[in-house]
């Protein structure tokens, strides 16, 4: 998809989520969004533009690191519920709890016993946050690996993405097969009615932020609320003109 044409679509889909999150903050509901897939798959850049134009004050990013030693010992969710929303608010999980579903499990990071507990424990833990009326949304985004190596290419060439290349990322190349059959374990076992999975193609990653956020608007209850003109009053006087005793505290212009 070509860049002018993603970014008319785009531009639409952010007035549908501001007008979402005015409902959401109005009527005091709290939602977590999940976003996992493949390593380059376009989680953060999706996460970008479902926040870029949302009230800062009321939605978080999430995106835990690899958990220290008092972590480790504590129940496994339990540092993800630390995040979870109040009334108003957004939560989006640039990866989640999953993690024991995914590079833990293939990685060899996390025992069989507690993957196996994991996919026994996950599904009782998300009906508990929805039956107390957190609306939670999952996603995968899927990516063929063709595409995935050429990512990896990219992200190695470019200075300003190559801190995205994570030691993990790389011994994950190895592994496609590997972490496609995790996630067809982890779907089989998590996928419910309370809360269900959406897998997303993003191969074109434009056409696959578009599709997801258009999804996402879907399955969000209405969220429609009167909209009033705002019409500012007019100014008395001339317009004001910064000003600094000190002018020497001015940045020197160099563009």
């Amino acid at each position: 998809m070509k860049k002018d044409q993603y970014e008319e679509h785009l531009k639409a889909l952010a007035v549908a989520l501001v007008q979402f999150q005015r409902w959401l903050i109005h009527r005091g509901k709290r939602v977590v969004v999940l976003f996992e897939g493949r390593d380059a798959a376009g989680k953060g850049g999706t996460i970008k533009a479902i926040s870029e134009y949302l009230d800062t004050r009321h939605y978080r990013i999430v995106a835990l690191g690899t958990p220290n030693e008092r972590e480790r010992s504590q129940w496994y969710f339990q540092r993800y519920a630390a995040h979870l929303p109040a009334a108003g608010e957004i939560v989006l999980f640039d990866r989640s709890w999953y993690n024991r579903a995914g590079v833990e499990r293939v990685m060899g990071y996390c025992s069989t016993l507690e993957y196996r507990r994991f996919l026994h424990d996950c599904p009782v833990f998300e009906r508990l946050l929805v039956d107390d009326g957190i609306l939670l949304y999952k996603y995968w985004l899927a990516v063929d690996q063709a595409e995935q190596e050429a990512r990896f290419a990219e992200r190695a060439r470019d200075p300003l993405k190559r801190w995205k290349l994570s030691p993990i990322d790389l011994a994950a190349r190895r592994r496609y097969a590997a972490y496609g059959q995790a996630r067809d374990a982890m779907l089989a076992a998590t996928h419910t009615a309370a809360a269900p999975w959406r897998v997303v193609d993003f191969n074109d990653q434009r056409r696959g932020r578009l599709n997801l956020i258009h999804d996402l608007l879907e399955r969000l209850p209405d969220r429609k609320l009167p909209v009033k003109p705002l019409r500012l009053p007019r100014l008395e006087g001339k317009p004001g003109v910064e000003k600094l005793r000190d002018a020497s505290l001015w940045v020197r212009q160099v563009y």
